[in-house]
C-alpha cells in the first residue's frame, strides 16, 4: 500500500487516498472518476510522463511511501472537479500514529492537514516529480517537544510571523522639568493647532486633484489630436493644390506644344494638325457665311473663302516641301554616319575599343567623297578635284549606274569650262549627288550597308502588296494595320494624302492617349499585350463610337484631358474592361476596390453595355478573340 495525494486543479483541493502498489494508472483513473462522479474521458492525471498501462511500482514508487499527482478536467465548464465531502466534515484525525513492534518500538507519526496552504514558490522536476523549494522556504521538519519525534507536514513551509515593538521608552512618555530633574527645551518646537481634516475631506481633495490632472491631460490629448487633424488637412490641401497645379501645367504644356506645331511643323502629324485647324477655320467661316448672307453675296463670299483656303494650302505645301528636304538631308547624313562608324566594344575593365575593317574604310571613303561633292559653293579648281576623285572611285566597277555618273561628271566639267554660272549647274550637281547616293546604298559597291537595309532584295517577292490608291506594289510595312484583321487597301502615303484632301483629321491626340495607356499598363503588368495590339484608329473608334468622346462620370468633352483606365483595377486593361475619364478623376477611380459598392446599379449597367459594344467590334481579331474566350 501507498498514500497518494491528488491535487485538484484549478481548485487547489487535496485528496489523500490509499492504493495498492500494483494498481495501474488507468485503474486509479477509474476509481477517481467514480469518486468524483465525472466521466473517465475528461480526467487528466499529471505524474511525470507515464502511460495508462503502467503500474505504480513500474514508476519507481516504493511501498509504504507517498506520492503526489495533479488532476484536471479537459472540460471544466461541464464537468468541474470538486470535492463531494467538504474538509470540515472529515472525521479523520490530523495525526495517525502507527506502532510496529519488532525488537525496538518505532513510532511514526503522520500529520494530515485539511487546511489549504499556499505554495510559497519552488520548482518541480518534470520527469522524477521531485520538488525543489526556494531558499526562503527551506525549513527543517518540526519536532514535537512532548514526544521528541519528527513530524512531517505541510506546515514546515509556513513562515511564523512575530510582532515586536520598535518604540523606545523615551518616546513612550512625556517628561517635564521638575524638582531634581532638568529637561532641555532646545529642541522643542511650538506647534500651532490647525483645522482638523476629516477622511472625507482628504479624499475629496485628492479626487479634485485627480480630476484637475485628468482635465489637463485630456486637453493636451485633444490639442494633439486637433493638431494632427490640422496637419493632415494641410497636407491634403497641399496635395490637391499640387494636383491642380500639375494639371494646369500639363494643359499649358499641351497648348504650347500645339502652338509650336502650328507655327513650325516638322513631322507629318504636325502638318495633319495644321490641316485640321485649317478645316476647322473653313467650317466656321462657311457656317457664318451661310447664316448671314443670301443669294449672290453668299456665292461671292464662298468663292473668296475658297481662294483664301487655296492660298493657305499652297503656303502649307511650300513649307512642307522645305521641311521634307531638310529632313531628307538629316536622314542621309545619319545613314552615312552609321555606315562609316567603326566597330566598338568594351573590355572587361571598361575600356572602349574600336576596330576598322575593310568595309568600314571603304564606307568612310565614300562618305568623304559624298560630303565633298555636296559642297556647291566652292571654286572651279576645287570642284574639278572633287569630280576627278569621284570618277576614279566609281570606275572600279562597270554598270549602267557608273556610266550615268561618269556621263554627268563629264557634262558638268564641260559646262564649267564654258563659264556657266553656278546657280545654273545646281540641278546637275543634285543629280550627281543622287546617283552617287544610290551607288553608296548598293551592297555590291559598299558592303557595309547590307546591315542597314530595311528590306533584303531577295525577300521582297514574298512580302509585297498592291496599293489601290497609287497602283504600286509596296512592302507590307508601308500599309497600315488594324485589329479587325483586314489589311488596308491603300498605303500610308495614299491614306495621308486622302486625309489632307478630304476629312483633315488630327490623330495626334489619340496617339497621345494610346501612348499613355501603353505606358501605364506596362508599369502595372509588363506581360500585357492587348494595348500594344490596338492602333490609333481603334482608340479613336473606342473614344468616338463607344464612349461618345466624353468622360463617363462628369461628361467632360475636352479630348485633351481624357484618358483610359481600368474599369476593374484587379484585371488587365482591355476594350471590355475600360472606362474613359478625365485626368482629375483617374486618381479617385483607381482607389476603388469594389465597383458595386462605389457606383450605382444603373451606372454599372450603362458601362457594361459599352463593354458589350466594344467586345462585339474587337471580336473580329483572332488574337483578341483568344482573350475573349471565343
Amino acid at each position: 500500500m501507498l498514500s497518494v495525494k491528488v491535487l485538484l486543479v484549478p481548485g487547489g483541493h487535496v485528496m489523500t487516498m490509499a492504493f495498492a502498489i500494483g494498481l495501474s494508472i488507468e485503474e486509479i483513473k477509474h476509481h477517481l472518476a467514480s469518486e468524483l462522479e465525472v466521466p473517465l474521458e475528461v480526467l487528466q492525471l499529471y505524474l511525470n510522463v507515464v502511460e495508462e498501462k503502467q503500474s505504480l511500482m513500474e514508476l519507481g514508487i516504493r511501498p509504504h511511501s507517498s506520492t503526489q499527482m495533479e488532476m484536471s478536467s479537459s472540460d471544466p465548464t461541464s464537468y468541474p472537479l470538486r470535492l463531494l465531502r467538504p474538509p470540515e466534515h472529515d472525521n479523520m484525525p490530523d495525526v495517525i500514529t502507527v506502532r510496529v513492534q519488532k525488537g525496538t518500538e518505532v513510532v511514526v507519526e503522520i500529520e494530515r492537514s485539511h487546511q489549504k496552504k499556499p505554495f510559497l514558490g519552488g520548482y518541480r522536476h518534470r520527469l522524477t516529480g521531485a520538488e525543489y523549494h526556494n531558499a526562503a522556504v527551506q525549513t527543517l521538519p518540526k519536532k514535537r517537544p512532548d514526544r521528541g519525534v519528527l513530524v512531517h507536514s505541510l506546515g514546515t513551509q509556513t513562515a511564523e510571523l512575530k510582532s515586536k515593538l520598535q518604540q523606545c521608552s523615551v518616546d513612550m512618555s512625556t517628561q517635564m522639568t521638575g524638582i531634581g530633574c532638568y529637561v532641555s527645551c532646545v529642541n522643542d518646537k511650538l506647534v500651532t493647532p490647525v483645522k482638523y481634516v476629516t477622511a472625507d475631506e482628504y479624499h475629496g481633495r485628492r479626487l479634485d486633484a485627480v480630476i484637475c490632472l485628468q482635465s489637463y491631460v485630456r486637453r493636451w490629448l485633444a490639442q494633439e489630436e486637433v493638431e494632427q487633424l490640422r496637419r493632415e488637412r494641410a497636407r491634403r490641401l497641399a496635395w490637391f493644390d499640387l494636383q491642380e497645379r500639375k494639371c494646369k501645367e500639363e494643359k499649358e504644356a499641351q497648348l504650347r506644344e500645339r502652338r509650336r506645331r502650328w507655327m513650325n511643323p516638322q513631322t507629318r502629324e504636325d502638318f495633319n494638325l495644321l490641316y485640321h485647324a485649317l478645316e476647322k477655320w473653313r467650317n466656321e467661316e462657311e457656317e457664318q457665311i451661310n447664316c448671314s448672307l443670301r443669294g449672290a453675296e453668299r456665292k461671292a463670299a464662298l468663292c473668296a473663302l475658297l481662294e483664301q483656303e487655296m492660298e493657305f494650302i499652297a503656303a502649307i505645301g511650300r513649307h512642307q516641301i522645305n521641311v521634307e528636304a531638310i529632313n531628307q538631308d538629316k536622314i542621309i547624313r545619319n545613314f552615312l554616319n552609321k555606315t562609316a562608324a567603326a566597330h566598338q566594344w568594351r573590355s572587361a575593365t571598361g575600356r572602349l575599343f574600336e576596330m576598322d575593317s575593310v568595309p568600314d574604310v571603304r564606307a568612310r571613303a565614300l562618305k568623304e567623297i559624298y560630303d565633298d561633292i555636296s559642297k556647291f559653293l566652292v571654286d572651279q579648281q576645287e570642284r574639278r578635284h572633287f569630280l576627278e576623285k569621284l570618277r576614279n572611285t566609281v570606275m572600279e566597277h562597270e554598270c549602267q549606274l557608273v556610266w550615268d555618273i561618269i556621263d554627268l561628271i563629264d557634262r558638268e566639267m564641260d559646262l564649267m569650262g564654258r563659264d556657266v554660272k553656278d546657280h545654273n549647274l545646281e540641278g546637275l550637281r543634285k543629280r550627281i549627288c543622287t546617283l552617287f547616293l544610290q551607288y553608296i546604298r548598293t551592297p555590291a559597291f559598299n558592303p557595309k550597308v547590307i546591315k542597314l537595309l530595311k528590306v533584303k532584295p531577295y525577300d521582297l517577292q514574298h512580302d509585297m502588296f498592291f496599293c489601290h490608291g497609287c497602283q504600286r506594289y509596296l512592302w507590307s510595312a508601308d500599309f497600315g494595320s488594324s485589329t479587325t484583321g483586314c489589311r488596308s487597301r491603300r498605303c500610308r502615303n495614299c491614306t495621308s494624302l486622302d486625309n489632307v484632301a478630304r476629312p483633315r483629321d488630327d490623330n495626334s491626340v489619340y496617339q497621345n492617349i494610346l501612348r499613355r495607356l501603353r505606358t501605364d499598363e506596362h508599369r502595372l503588368n509588363p506581360e500585357t499585350s492587348i494595348p500594344f495590339l490596338l492602333q490609333v484608329d481603334d482608340i479613336r473608334y473606342l473614344i468616338e463610337k463607344v464612349w461618345s468622346s466624353c468622360s463617363a462620370l462628369n461628361g467632360s468633352r475636352d479630348i485633351y484631358n481624357l484618358v483610359f483606365a481600368r474599369w476593374d483595377v484587379q484585371e488587365d486593361w482591355s476594350p471590355w474592361n475600360c472606362i474613359l475619364l478625365s485626368k482629375e478623376e483617374i486618381s479617385a477611380h483607381t482607389q476603388v476596390e469594389h465597383i458595386h459598392k462605389a457606383y450605382e446599379t444603373t451606372f454599372i449597367q450603362w458601362v457594361e453595355q459599352k463593354h458589350s459594344m466594344a467586345r462585339q467590334h474587337f471580336s473580329k481579331n483572332p488574337v483578341i478573340a483568344k482573350n475573349l474566350g471565343l
